[in-house]
C-alpha cells in the first residue's frame, strides 16, 4: 500500500488533504467528522485585524464612557457577518479543537498592518495551536504607495510575527505580485516556515437594477489550480520553506498534480462547502492511494516536485516557450 504521509511546518502528516481556513472549522462536530474522514489537519477560519481593531475600541469606550468619538469609529468597521466573532472566542475554539482532535490544529490571523498581532500570535499559540498562518489579503488601491513600499512591510510583519511565537509559521500570499519568486524569498528570509499559494480576491459585481455592488462568494474550481500549480513548480527547491497549494484542490487528480509541482500539502475548502459532505474526503484520499498504486508510486515523497522546474535552468525562457506553443495550438474555426 502507497504510503501517503508528509511533512508540513514540520508537522507529520497521515496524508496532504489539509482542511483550509473556512468555516467548516467553526463547529468542533464538524471538524471531527473531518479527521474520521481522513483530513490530515485543519487551519482555522480567520481573525481578521478589523475584528482586534474592534475589541480594542470597544475595550476603550468601557474605560472612557461618553466620548463621542467611539460610536463613530466603530461604525467604520465592516459587519463581521459569519466571520464576526470575537478574538477571545477565537482563542478559545483554538483551545476547544485542540482538546477535541488529535491532528494538528494551524491558527490564522488576517491582515496587513502592524500593531497588535505579535500579542494575538502569541495567545493563539498558548491557546494550543500547532502552527500559524497569516494571511496577507490586502487590495493595493492607493496611487501613492509604491509595491516596493507594500511588500516591504508585509515582510517586516512576518519578521515582527515570527519573533514573538515559537510554532511554524506559514505566510499566504497574493498572486498580484510583481515578482513572486524574489517576494517569496524576502518572506522567508524574514522567517517565515512556509508559503501558502494563493490567496484568492472576491471579486464585486453590479446589480444593474438596483444599482448596487453586489458581493458574493464563488467557491473555487479545478481550474483555479493551474495558477499556484505553476508557481509552486516554479518555487520548488529555490526557497527553504515548504509549499502549500490552496485553490483549485477538488479531486484527486488535483492533490496528485499538487504533489507533483512539490507541494508539501493540498488544501481543501470549497470541495468541501459545496459537496456538504465529509465523505468527499475519504474519496479524495482512496482516489489518490489507487492511482499510486496503479502507477507504481510508493510513496507521496517520492513523487513530490518529480515534475517541478527545479532541473530547468531558465524557468522564465521555459514558460515563455510553452506560452507561444499554447498560443500557436489554436486553430482558427472554418
Amino acid at each position: 500500500m502507497s504510503d501517503l504521509s508528509t511533512t508540513y511546518l514540520g508537522l507529520n502528516l497521515k496524508n496532504p488533504l489539509v482542511a483550509s481556513a473556512s468555516p467548516l472549522s467553526k463547529k468542533i462536530e464538524r471538524a471531527c467528522k473531518l479527521e474520521e474522514a481522513g483530513i490530515s489537519a485543519i487551519v482555522m477560519y480567520s481573525l481578521f485585524e478589523e475584528q482586534i481593531i474592534r475589541e480594542s475600541l470597544e475595550l476603550d469606550q468601557a474605560l472612557a464612557q461618553g466620548e463621542d468619538s467611539f460610536p463613530e469609529a466603530v461604525s467604520h468597521l465592516p459587519d463581521g457577518g459569519l466571520y464576526g466573532v470575537g478574538p477571545e472566542n477565537y482563542l478559545k475554539q483554538v483551545t476547544s479543537l485542540k482538546k477535541a482532535l488529535k491532528i494538528p490544529v494551524i491558527g490564522s490571523l488576517n491582515g496587513i498592518s502592524m500593531g497588535g498581532w505579535t500579542r494575538y500570535a502569541r495567545q493563539i499559540q498558548e491557546a494550543g495551536a500547532d502552527a500559524l498562518e497569516l494571511n496577507m489579503y490586502y487590495l493595493a488601491a492607493d496611487p501613492d504607495i509604491s509595491s516596493s513600499d507594500i511588500e516591504s512591510t508585509q515582510v517586516e510583519l512576518v519578521a515582527e510575527i515570527k519573533s514573538a511565537i515559537s510554532i511554524p509559521l506559514a505566510v499566504k500570499i497574493s498572486p498580484f505580485v510583481t515578482s513572486v519568486a524574489n517576494f517569496s524569498r524576502g518572506l522567508v528570509e524574514a522567517g517565515a516556515d512556509g508559503l501558502v499559494l494563493f490567496n484568492r480576491f472576491y471579486q464585486p459585481d453590479f446589480d444593474l437594477e438596483e444599482l448596487e455592488v453586489v458581493h458574493s462568494l464563488d467557491l473555487s474550481t479545478s481550474a483555479d489550480l493551474r495558477l499556484p500549480l505553476r508557481w509552486i513548480s516554479i518555487l520548488y527547491g529555490k526557497i527553504d520553506a515548504d509549499l502549500a497549494l490552496t485553490s483549485g484542490i477538488h479531486t484527486s487528480s488535483d492533490v496528485l498534480k499538487a504533489m507533483m509541482a512539490g507541494a508539501q500539502v493540498a488544501m481543501t475548502a470549497s470541495e468541501l462547502l459545496w459537496d456538504g459532505s465529509v465523505k468527499r474526503v475519504e474519496e479524495i484520499l482512496s482516489h489518490t492511494q489507487t492511482w499510486m498504486e496503479e502507477h507504481d508510486y510508493q510513496s507521496i515523497k517520492q513523487m513530490q516536485g518529480s515534475m517541478s522546474q527545479k532541473a530547468v535552468k531558465d524557468p522564465a525562457a521555459f514558460e515563455r516557450a510553452n506560452y507561444m506553443k499554447v498560443l500557436n495550438s489554436f486553430r482558427q474555426l472554418p
